[in-house]
C-alpha cells in the first residue's frame, strides 16, 4: 500500500487519520466507565461492549491488509471517517443497549479503516518511526483534553462517543492530500508474497498479548481508581490527562532519541518497565500510587509501541505488515476490557496485575528477539566513507538530499552478490595489459 505517489502534505493528512483511528482505544476507560453508568450495565457487561467496538476495529484492519491498494487510500479513509461519524454519533444518540452496540460496532469498523490507511501511509515514509511518533504525539495531546473536558459535561455514555464522532468529521476535509487509486494504479499493483514471514508472525503475535495486557488494565484503571483508590471522576480525569501529557514527553523523547540504541533495546527494556508500572497501578490504593503507576505507565507505552510501529513497518515497504501487526495490537486491545474485567472480578485488582506483567514479561522476549534479528547492520560513518567518499557521507547524512535508492544513515545495509565472469586470469591479465600500452597495436 506504501508504493503509492507522495502528495504534498500526505504526512499531515495521515497524522490526522492515525489521531481519530486511535481515539477510542485511548479513551477507553471513559467509555467503558460511562456505559456501565449510564446504560445501567455491569462492569463485565460495559467491558465486553467496549471489547466488541475495538473487535469491529480489528477487523477492518485485516481486511484492508489485503485489499487497501485497490481501494485506494483515500477512498479508503473517508469510507473509515464516515462510518466512524456514523457509529459512534448513533450510538451516542440513543439508549437501547442493542442500538448502542450496534453503532459501536460500526464506529469501530471505521475506526480500524482509518487506522489502517494511516498505517500503511506511514510505512511508505521515509522515516516510519518519525511519522508514528507525530501520530501518537497527536493522539495524546487530544485524549488528555479530552479527559480534562469530559468530566465536566453531561453524564451518560453520549459525550465521549460524540467526541470520537466529531473528530472523525474534522478529519475528513484533510483527505484530499491523500492520493487516490487510479485504474492504472491498480493494474500495476504489485502481487509479491510478504516478506519476513516468520519475523512479522512472531511480531504479529508478541503484539497481541502485548496490546491484550495494556488495554486489560487500561480498561479498568477508571474503576481501580474510583474503587480501589477512592477518587473522584473529576481527580481520575486528571490523573489520566497528566498521564497523557507524560506519553507526550515520551513520546518527544522517542523521536529525539530516533535509532541510536535501536530498536531491540526500547522495546525490551520498555515492556520491562511498563510490566512493574502495570503491577503498581493494579495494586494502588491512593492517590500517590494510583498516579505513580499511571503517569510512569502512559510515559513508557507510547514510546515502546512506536518502535513496535516502526518495526512493523520496516518489514515490509509496501506497509502490509504494518497494517497487519496493526490489527493484531487492535485484536489485542479489543480483548483487552472484557480480560480485565473478567480477572479483576475472578482474582481482584492486584491478582490482575500480577497475571498481566507476566504475561508482559512473557512476550518481551520473542518482540525483542524480532528486533535484533531483522535489524541489519546499520550504515556508520565509517562505512559511508569507504563505500562513497565525502559525497557519499552527505547524501547518506542529508535526508532531505538523499533520492530514494541512496540508502540514508542507519538504513540495513544491503547484501552484495557476487557476479562471476567468465574471463580467464591469463586472458584478463593480457587484455588489461594490452589496454595499458594501446600503441603496441598497431
Amino acid at each position: 500500500m506504501s508504493s503509492r505517489p507522495r502528495v504534498p502534505g500526505a504526512l499531515v493528512a495521515l497524522v490526522a487519520l492515525f489521531t481519530a483511528g486511535y481515539l477510542a482505544p485511548y479513551l477507553l476507560p471513559t467509555v467503558v466507565g460511562r456505559l456501565s453508568a449510564g446504560l445501567g450495565l455491569t462492569p463485565s457487561q460495559a467491558g465486553l461492549v467496549g471489547s466488541v467496538l475495538l473487535l469491529g476495529s480489528s477487523c477492518a484492519g485485516f481486511t484492508l491488509a489485503a485489499r487497501g491498494e485497490r481501494i485506494g487510500p483515500r477512498r479508503a479513509a473517508r469510507a473509515g471517517l464516515l462510518a466512524m461519524a456514523v457509529g459512534y454519533g448513533s450510538a451516542a444518540a440513543t439508549d437501547l443497549v442493542p442500538l448502542v452496540v450496534a453503532g459501536a460496532v460500526l464506529g469501530g469498523l471505521g475506526s480500524g479503516t482509518a487506522t489502517a490507511v494511516a498505517a500503511a501511509g506511514i510505512a511508505g515514509q521515509r522515516d516510519p518511526h518519525r511519522a508514528s511518533t507525530l501520530g501518537l504525539l497527536s493522539v495524546s495531546a487530544t485524549a488528555g483534553a479530552l479527559y480534562l473536558t469530559l468530566p465536566h459535561l453531561a453524564g451518560g455514555h453520549a459525550p465521549p462517543l460524540l467526541a470520537i464522532a466529531c473528530a472523525a468529521a474534522l478529519v475528513w476535509p484533510l483527505t484530499g492530500r491523500l492520493p487516490s487509486a487510479t485504474r492504472g494504479n491498480r493494474e500495476a499493483a504489485p502481487t509479491g508474497t510478504l516478506p519476513h514471514r516468520r519475523a512479522g508472525a512472531v511480531l504479529a503475535g508478541g503484539i497481541l498479548c502485548w496490546s491484550l495486557a495494556q488495554n486489560a488494565l487500561w480498561g479498568v484503571s477508571g474503576r481501580i481508581g474510583l474503587t480501589q483508590a477512592g477518587l473522584s471522576e473529576v481527580t481520575v480525569g486528571a490523573v489520566f490527562a497528566v498521564a497523557l501529557g507524560a506519553g507526550l514527553v515520551g513520546v518527544t523523547a522517542a523521536g529525539a532519541l530516533g535509532s541510536r540504541l535501536g530498536r531491540a533495546v526500547p522495546i525490551g527494556v520498555g515492556t520491562v518497565l511498563i510490566a512493574g508500572c502495570v503491577l503498581l497501578s493494579s495494586s494502588a490504593g491512593d492517590l500517590a500510587s494510583f498516579a505513580t503507576g499511571e503517569v510512569l505507565w502512559n510515559a513508557l507505552y507510547p514510546v515502546v509501541l512506536s518502535y513496535l510501529l516502526g518495526l512493523a513497518a520496516s518489514l515490509d515497504p509496501r506497509g502490509r505488515w504494518a497494517v497487519l501487526v496493526g490489527a493484531a495490537s487492535s485484536l489485542g486491545v479489543a480483548c483487552g476490557p472484557v480480560t480485565g474485567s473478567l480477572l479483576s472480578e475472578g482474582v481482584g485488582y492486584p491478582g490482575m496485575g500480577a497475571t498481566l506483567c507476566a504475561l508482559l514479561l512473557l512476550v518481551a522476549m520473542p518482540m525483542t528477539a524480532v528486533a535484533r534479528h531483522v535489524s541489519g547492520r546499520p550504515l556508520v560513518p565509517g562505512s559511508v566513507r569507504r563505500r562513497g567518499g565525502a559525497a557519499g557521507a552527505v547524501l547518506a547524512g542529508t535526508a532531505a538530499a538523499t533520492p530514494p535508492s541512496v540508502p540514508q544513515m542507519g538504513a540495513t545495509e544491503q547484501e552484495v552478490t557476487p557476479i562471476p565472469v567468465p574471463v580467464g586470469r591469463r586472458r584478463l591479465a593480457k587484455s588489461a595489459f594490452r589496454l595499458a600500452r594501446p600503441s603496441d597495436r598497431g
